[in-house]
């Protein structure tokens, strides 16, 4: 803990200081953002963004990672809590509150046990689709608040203000950052201050319902934001744990990947080391504190993170200081938040979801492995279909399938020798040698249970297409473990070769395995010998054959 503060140096406090500015006034827009997108009062959002943070900067391992509210855990929030409460209600907020704990408590138990591990099983490709079919869902979500009713009939006040607070956003997005920079700024400051624009337009939105008075002209507001800090929340809901058991898992297991992701992209700009079971914990501590300060499921975000990290952010305390500024924003007076209008924060919402909708990994599967494309697109239809809680379902279900599938079918290639060295290679890509009476085979990966009856049956499909070969030769330099089942296959291939008058040799055993292999009885009973090299098996046998002809 505080690892960061024990070994603070003076020069980092500017660029903290910067950091914590610049986020904290993307957040008072963002956090009732995505608190409107979760279903609840948008000041859950601030709520969401004080604490939490705080705690994280305790626990967590990455010294620029921005948690808060982000709009794919929030969409997961409200689809979790829909069903049981009507948005912005009073149980509304209990049970996002309470999702908080479930999901925190899951981390801060994963994190416990060392099960940071598990991140690794969530394939890219998934995680992508994933990601653009959840930010689709938001987006197309939020239509209905950026005209102020159905686009077919929209309430023009509203359909103004919403459209033409999208359309400067998307300009600002695009075009803001290199006006700045041919004015004269520096590029890197040139591109935070792009990133403010968000705030920018909803307090020019907000100052232009207050001059109009558009509040009483039908656009929707945010309405009264309660002052002060948020109080000590205890409340839950007895009834509804079950209901929101797995939801809270999934989530938890969400806020996981969406933060790991974000924090490994910062650390390896920054040449840091993350520790993913501390961020298992941190990131469990940050949703349980957003649970009792009355907030809702929060995690690390990419795109805030990237704004902490190019405002000059140091060390966690530039998110402490986000939190504590906007702990003043609610102690000073807030009648001016309550003028926020919903279309402009609809606007906010789609932009910024908008810049989640990335294809370069599906292009990039789709030419390099279509088994993985297959699974981005896949995973994108099942959260469009079904939903983004079904969506992580196919998701992982889909990451484990493939997993699976290619370790069941590893790679078998048969060896020949480079002519004039002692260096094997795949007879497919290499002009190797060969001799009729030895077969070699490389096996490219572990043996273990789940593919071990695939790797006999390419055995004897060898052998039958090598009919002279009267010794098998297995190189091991790709195996790193073989289970009890792979091992008892391994003794009944070597029985059935014995009948048939063929030798089973090994070579380049790995010294783990080895180790093993002699705790069984399959070096003694072996029909050959484990060699150090494929080319010493090779100059053996052929000089055995050569002898015996």
């Amino acid at each position: 803990m505080l690892d960061w503060l024990k070994g603070y140096r003076r020069a980092a406090l500017p660029g903290d200081v910067g950091a914590g500015i610049v986020v904290a006034m993307m957040m008072i827009p963002q956090g009732m953002a995505y608190a409107l997108v979760a279903g609840l009062p948008p000041v859950a959002g601030l709520y969401a963004s004080i604490l939490p943070p705080l705690v994280y900067a305790l626990f967590g391992s990455s010294m620029t990672q921005s948690v808060g509210p982000m709009a794919i855990v929030s969409l997961m929030t409200a689809a979790a809590i829909g069903p049981l409460a009507a948005p912005g209600s009073g149980l509304a907020t209990v049970l996002a509150a309470q999702l908080a704990l479930v999901a925190g408590a899951m981390l801060l138990l994963c994190g416990l046990l060392r099960l940071g591990f598990l991140a690794n099983f969530f394939s890219r490709p998934v995680m992508s689709g994933f990601t653009v079919g959840a930010s689709l869902l938001i987006a197309w979500g939020q239509v209905k608040a950026l005209f102020g009713a159905s686009p077919l009939h929209p309430h023009l006040p509203s359909a103004l203000l919403g459209i033409g607070s999208l359309v400067a956003l998307v300009l600002a997005r695009s075009h803001l950052s290199k006006l700045l920079h041919r004015a004269g700024l520096r590029k890197n400051l040139a591109d935070v201050l792009s990133k403010l624009a968000p705030m920018v337009v909803v307090l020019a939105a907000t100052a232009l319902v207050a001059a109009l008075d558009l509040g009483t002209q039908g656009v929707a507001v945010t309405g009264p934001v309660p002052t002060g800090l948020p109080r000590l929340n205890l409340a839950t809901s007895g009834e509804h744990w079950r209901a929101l058991l797995q939801p809270g898992l999934l989530i938890g297991f969400v806020v996981f990947l969406m933060s790991m992701s974000a924090a490994q992209t910062l650390a390896q700009k920054r040449g840091e080391k993350l520790v993913s079971n501390r961020e298992l914990v941190g990131l469990g501590a940050a949703n349980v504190a957003s649970m009792f300060s009355g907030g809702f499921p929060v995690t690390g975000s990419l795109s805030r993170s990237a704004v902490n990290f190019a405002a000059g952010a140091n060390t966690p305390l530039a998110s402490v200081l986000s939190a504590l500024l906007l702990a003043l924003a609610l102690v000073l007076p807030t009648g001016w938040l309550a003028l926020l209008p919903l279309p402009t924060l609809a606007a906010t919402i789609i932009v910024a979801v908008l810049g989640m909708l990335e294809l370069d990994t599906l292009k990039t599967a789709w030419r390099y492995d279509r088994a993985d494309a297959l699974a981005w697109i896949v995973t994108f239809l099942g959260v469009l279909a079904l939903g983004v809680e079904a969506g992580v379902v196919v998701g992982v279900v889909l990451s484990m399938g493939t997993l699976i599938w290619r370790a069941s079918r590893p790679h078998i290639a048969v060896l020949g020798r480079i002519p004039g060295t002692e260096h094997f290679r795949n007879v497919d890509r290499y002009a190797a040698t060969t001799c009729a009476t030895v077969l070699i085979l490389r096996i490219d990966a572990n043996l273990f249970f789940g593919n071990v009856e695939s790797v006999t049956e390419k055995i004897e499909d060898e052998l039958r297409e090598h009919p002279g070969a009267r010794h098998l030769v297995l190189t091991m330099t790709a195996v790193s473990s073989i289970d009890t089942t792979a091992l008892f296959a391994l003794a009944e291939l070597n029985a059935s070769l014995r009948t048939r008058g063929i030798g089973l040799h090994l070579a380049e055993v790995k010294g783990p395995v080895m180790d093993r292999l002699r705790a069984s009885s399959l070096p003694d009973v072996l029909n050959g010998r484990i060699f150090l090299s494929t080319a010493m098996a090779s100059d053996h046998l052929n000089e055995q054959q050569g002898n015996h002809r």
